[in-house]
Formats: C-alpha cells, structure tokens, sequence
C-alpha cells in the first residue's frame, strides 16, 4: 500500500518573515484581485469568491475585484461580491492596457495585490517577474511560466525574494496538492528520487472508458462534448500538456530541465497535427486502428493501458504505457490524476496523491486556494 493524499487541501505552514510577511496579525486584511483571462476557469472562480466572499470577510479577509482583462477588453474598478454588473459592464469595456493594470491593483501602494492569470498566454507569462518586483501576488493556473524558457523561470523566481508569493499549485494537479506535497518533503529535507503517474485527468479518463467495445475517436468525441478535452483535442492527445505537468516537477525539485527534454508519444497521427481543427476533428477515425491495436496487446498481457509520465532525477517521459493489475495507475476513476513521489523518505513506498485532475471547477478551487495562502502569508486567520 501506498501513501496517499486525497484531494482534501493541506493547511499551509505558518506566513514566512519578510519584506511582505506578516509581523503581527491585523484585525482585517484587505486583497486586491485583478484577473486575466476570464474565461470557463476564471469565470468559476470568480462565482466561488463570491459564494463565500461574506464568511470570508467575518473572517477579516476583504477580498476585492479591481480589474478583469483579457486580449481584447479590460474593467478596472472595486467590486465586492457581486459579479453581474462587473461582468455586463466589462463586455462593453475598452481595449487593454496590461501597464495600467498592475499599478491600478494596488492603489498606489495602500493595497495587498494578486495577479490572477488564467489567460494561457506567454505574453501575460513575461510580465510575472516585473509584477513580482514590484510587490504584486501571482496566481495561476497556466503551465506556461513553470515549463516556459528556463531563463524566465529563474527570473520568476529570483523575483520573489523581496516577498512576492508566485504560486501555481493548479498548473500540474487543478485542485490536488501537488506542488505543495512535494514542497513540503523538499523543504523539510527530504530529495526527490523519481515522480511519476497519470497527470492528465482528461487522457486518464479515456483511457479508463476505452475498454476495446467503441472506437476510441467516438470517445474523444465523447469528451469534447463533455468539455473535458481542450478545444482542439489535439493539445490534450499530442502529450505536450502532459510534458509541460512533467517539467514543472522537475524545475520545482530543482532540475534545470526544458520541454525539448521531455520524450514525449503523441497520440495524434502525423498527417493531422498540423491541419485546421475542424479538419482533425472530421478525420479523427485515423487515431482508431493503431489504438486498438495498442489495447489489443495490452489486454493479451493481462495489463491496462495508459498515458503515463514518468522522471526518474535523469531522464523524463509521457507515453503509453502497460502497468500491470497491481499497479496503481491501472484502477483509479474517471478524471482521477494519479501522482506518485518516490523520495529519500518514501524510497520502497510511494507518496501518492490522487484525485479529480480536470474540469473548471476543480481548477478554479485549486486557484483560491492558493490566494487564500497568500492571505494567511499576509496575515489573514482562516
């Protein structure tokens, strides 16, 4: 039996000392959101702040909206609470600025600020290291800045140590703690031997409906009508999301590694990755022949079939893979992500944490949390 960590949230340790570290608890701690990219994500997230926006501030925690932004229109106010006419006025909203947006956030310096990015977009991604220089919170659930170039990684992190909290616990795991578990072996000592695991709730989820009775494009299909899958399907069948996941746990233990690094087995034939989506989607029938063939040779063996990524402190994978009935990876259930940390501490007996790893709830939950850990750093009580 493994060790394992189920998809209840982990209390964060006590806040660090520093230059934006709480000396003394305040009666109310007063934060700034200004998110990017509103979309399925960031629209969940804003109706879960709002849920609880009244308990919180019994709490001492005044949470409040000061911009919304995404490529093409960007609000700019304060917004406790309710979100409708925050919403209806930032449709009509005028074109961005995102060098308006940052300094808007705080108020001059009277307000705690995080940046929420839940846009994808590398041209948010490079202005993370400024805005944490100049003392904003980042949050996000991109995997963009901790897979991106190892040059704007360093620099990311080189820009919190003036207190800035840059956080993207959601990037690998939605809701799961996954960057946190491993943070907290690291920091208390422990190394990082190996990680592996299913870390893609959506391929986690085909490959647990594929069971040989339906072609396996009639799943896909299946789950982008779900919305389990991206848009374009292809990025979730490529591996690339999966590879990015991968990298991020690797660059947190302290493994200079890049996505080029990264083996990576795309499930998508060669003569569709690069045609329009609708194309790939209308020729989707070529991914069934060769993945029935996979599963035919799996179940002659007894084993399962799935899409696994794998780092051993050297070499980095995402592919299929075989894993027999004993291993863990081959039960799980439906979106579950399934992540394995094969440390110093946990050498013969895997750390796992497992759990729902897709869907916008999930992911949004998996984002406040992590600004309600920036809160407790600054102070809060929760």
């Amino acid at each position: 039996m493994s060790a394992v960590l189920t998809d209840r949230r982990i209390a964060p340790f006590p806040p660090h000392m520093g230059a934006r570290g709480a000396c003394a608890r305040t009666a109310t701690t007063t934060i700034a959101l200004g998110l990017i990219g509103p979309g399925k994500v960031g629209r969940a997230l804003l109706a879960q702040w709002a849920d609880v926006a009244p308990r919180l501030r019994a709490q001492g925690v005044d949470v409040v909206l000061r911009g919304v932004m995404d490529r093409r229109r960007m609000w700019l106010g304060a917004a406790r609470g309710s979100l409708d006419a925050v919403m209806s006025d930032f449709d009509a909203a005028p074109s961005p600025d995102v060098h308006r947006f940052g300094p808007h956030l705080v108020d001059e310096g009277r307000l705690q600020a995080v940046v929420i990015d839940c846009s994808g977009s590398d041209e948010v991604v490079d202005h993370y290291a400024r805005w944490l220089s100049q003392g904003l919170h980042v949050v996000t659930p991109s995997k963009r800045a901790g897979s991106g170039p190892i040059e704007r990684w360093h620099a990311i992190r080189n820009a919190t140590r003036n207190g800035a909290r840059f956080r993207h616990e959601a990037s690998v795991g939605a809701g799961l703690p996954v960057i946190q578990t491993l943070r907290s072996q690291l920091d208390t000592g422990d190394d990082l031997l190996g990680v592996d695991g299913v870390l893609s709730g959506t391929l986690a989820w085909l490959f647990h409906r594929f069971d040989g009775s339906r072609p396996f494009s009639h799943l896909v299909r299946e789950a982008h009508d779900l919305g389990y899958t991206e848009p374009d399907p292809r990025d979730d069948l490529s591996g690339l999301d999966v590879a990015r996941k991968l990298v991020i746990l690797a660059r947190e233990a302290g493994h200079s590694i890049a996505l080029d690094d990264v083996e990576v087995e795309s499930l998508v034939p060669a003569h569709l990755r690069e045609v329009p989506p609708d194309a790939f989607l209308a020729q989707i029938d070529a991914l069934d022949a060769p993945m029935q063939a996979r599963f035919d040779a799996a179940r002659e063996r007894g084993r399962a079939l799935r899409y696994v990524a794998s780092f051993d402190g050297r070499d980095a994978r995402v592919g299929l893979a075989m894993p027999g009935p004993d291993d863990a990876t081959s039960h799980g259930r439906l979106t579950d992500n399934l992540i394995r940390f094969r440390t110093r501490r946990y050498a013969d007996n895997p750390l796992v944490v497992q759990g729902p790893g897709a869907g916008p709830e999930v992911t949004a939950a998996g984002v406040f949390g992590d600004v309600l850990a920036i809160a407790q750093y600054l102070g809060a009580r929760l």
